[in-house]
């Protein structure tokens, strides 16, 4: 996949502070049990191969995730690739990338519709379709103002370790360019933003709300999201030399960002303020090189369905 921009869209629920301004902008959870919570709801556009964020939303969670991704799609440009989840696949969502220029490659349900249906049965390997708008999808691409014409994609079939069969649909049509095996590859790709919302959740605690306001809420989303994004920056240039020096070990090793970040709150005003700034940035950046992590592949672990989730997960280790 050189020379493509390999992004990814994805979105998450956070928990929100419950007061009646919060309650009625953001909404709440309710639950059979009798009770519930605020909730909001937060998205990412993902540079997946530099691990940055492009663009970040977040708002009440009755806006959906399809509706937040057109908020992304300005952000985009031409022959850039989007990597989207089974949440995403939608007619009018398809239709709107196209009109960006742009590419996507998303995972599909077995029942998403009656081609996707009998392309599993068939036992085939690829297919080539052409994806017509339902009645719905054309009144939203009417009031979107998307074209409506049926969309030339490609049926993707992945088996997967488990015997279960993954369902991608493209818009990269050229077989020879882009043939089947490659796709298992490139749809995992967006695993990073995975690992990113686990960031943000976990190791920034972005739940932790430093007020109760909905201006308070607003500004330590975007706060998180471009501390995040300047660690992943600073980090960056380091890599080369902590390949070197760990070159002889069993595993890859990365900068450890839970450290990073860390130490980042402590100097991120001086990054902006100290005219000696060569100097600081040399300090953090032998304190990247010297607190890395193994990067270990292809691990896996069940997932077990927890009754009750700890506020901030223990298993996780905290920026301070």
């Amino acid at each position: 996949w050189q020379g493509w921009r390999l992004l990814a869209i994805d979105g998450a629920l956070c928990d929100i502070p419950d007061n009646p301004a919060l309650r009625e902008h953001f909404g709440f959870w309710g639950s059979r049990h009798g009770s519930g919570c605020v909730k909001g709801r937060q998205s990412q556009l993902f540079d997946v191969l530099n691990q940055l964020t492009l663009d970040a939303y977040i708002g009440p969670k009755s806006e959906g995730e399809r509706e937040m991704a057109i908020h992304h799609l300005a952000h985009i440009e031409a022959d850039d690739l989007l990597l989207l989840d089974r949440g995403y696949p939608a007619f009018w969502l398809f239709a709107a990338i196209l009109e960006q220029q742009g590419h996507f490659c998303a995972r599909v349900k077995a029942n998403y519709n009656k081609q996707t249906g009998q392309f599993i049965q068939s036992g085939a390997i690829e297919q080539q379709i052409m994806l017509a708008p339902t009645y719905q999808a054309r009144s939203i691409c009417q009031v979107k103002q998307l074209p409506t014409d049926p969309l030339p994609l490609r049926l993707i079939r992945v088996d997967l370790a488990d015997t279960e069969v993954e369902v991608l649909i493209t818009s990269l049509l050229d077989t020879e360019l882009y043939p089947p095996p490659l796709f298992a590859d490139l749809y995992n790709h967006r695993w990073p933003i995975e690992e990113d919302y686990k960031l943000i959740l976990a190791r920034f605690e972005l739940e932790n709300w430093t007020g109760l306001s909905q201006e308070a809420i607003y500004q330590d989303f975007h706060a998180t999201i471009f501390t995040k994004n300047l660690a992943t920056i600073l980090a960056q240039p380091t890599q080369q030399t902590i390949d070197l020096l760990t070159a002889a070990r069993k595993y890859r090793y990365q900068p450890n960002m839970t450290h990073l970040v860390s130490k980042l709150k402590d100097t991120i005003v001086y990054l902006f303020t100290d005219p000696q700034l060569p100097p600081l940035l040399h300090s953090l950046w032998q304190l990247i090189i010297q607190t890395v992590e193994p990067v270990r592949p292809n691990r896996s672990f069940p997932r077990y369905k927890r009754v009750h989730r700890r506020r901030f997960p223990m298993h996780y280790k905290s920026t301070r």
